[in-house]
């Protein structure tokens, strides 16, 4: 996978150069860092997370949760479609939010470190379920429920930005190129998931979980702390 990645990266400066998109000094430094760099990369990380919970959150969901409700039980598959009920009823207030703000909003870097600091908090706040799982106890659903509603917030912040961030900022004769660019990080970012999710059972799950937050949360931090030279250098996209 990661030749591969490399390989990708590769043909894609080549087609660019070929294009002629690369030429002015400012161009090559803007495609460089940001389409090349801090977008797709922003992407695998945030994905890597994201895209557990039909793995880690899952399994966590059916070996380690109390999966009742009102006394009845459910099966742990159910919480599965969390994120899209969450998606439903935040999405439109998300959209509003923004054009509500108007040009006083965050800028896409601003909400790019929203995205990776919340879905790395999501894996966080686990952190103590996992504990009480590993004394044997099943723990409640909220605990999960949090998390994909954590995550969905941050998927919010994320997601729709980095698609129009590419759109955007991508000259039109290779727009639909530069989307295969977002797309390349996403497929990394599930790569990587599945390689995590792999530590499940040889693993402490509180030591597990922490490492899956750590990073996102760190990288978020750091894409919080240059917002300003991102946000110069993309404009308002």
């Amino acid at each position: 996978m990661g030749s591969a990645f490399v390989k990708a990266f590769v043909v894609l400066v080549v087609l660019l150069l070929e294009c002629g998109v690369l030429g002015p000094q400012r161009m090559l430094y803007m495609f460089f860092i940001v389409h090349l760099v801090s977008i797709p990369l922003a992407a695998a990380l945030f994905f890597s997370v994201f895209e557990q919970a039909g793995s880690t959150l899952n399994l966590f969901a059916d070996r380690a949760t109390r999966n009742t409700l009102l006394g009845y039980p459910f099966p742990s598959s159910w919480y599965q479609s969390q994120n899209a009920l969450f998606i439903i009823i935040f999405a439109p207030m998300y959209a509003w939010l923004w054009i509500k703000m108007g040009p006083n909003q965050p800028a896409s870097p601003t909400k790019f470190s929203f995205g990776l600091i919340g879905v790395g908090l999501g894996f966080l706040i686990l952190i103590p379920a996992a504990r009480l799982a590993a004394g044997g106890t099943l723990v409640s659903p909220m605990w999960l429920t949090m998390t994909y509603l954590i995550h969905t917030y941050a998927e919010l912040c994320l997601s729709p930005v980095g698609l129009s961030s590419m759109t955007k900022l991508a000259p039109a004769r290779i727009v639909s190129l530069m989307m295969g660019v977002w797309f390349l990080g996403a497929s990394v970012g599930n790569f990587l998931g599945g390689q995590a999710a792999s530590f499940y059972e040889s693993m402490p799950l509180a030591q597990l979980f922490g490492m899956v937050a750590l990073l996102p949360i760190a990288a978020g931090i750091l894409m919080f702390l240059y917002r300003r030279p991102l946000t110069a250098l993309i404009g308002d996209a």
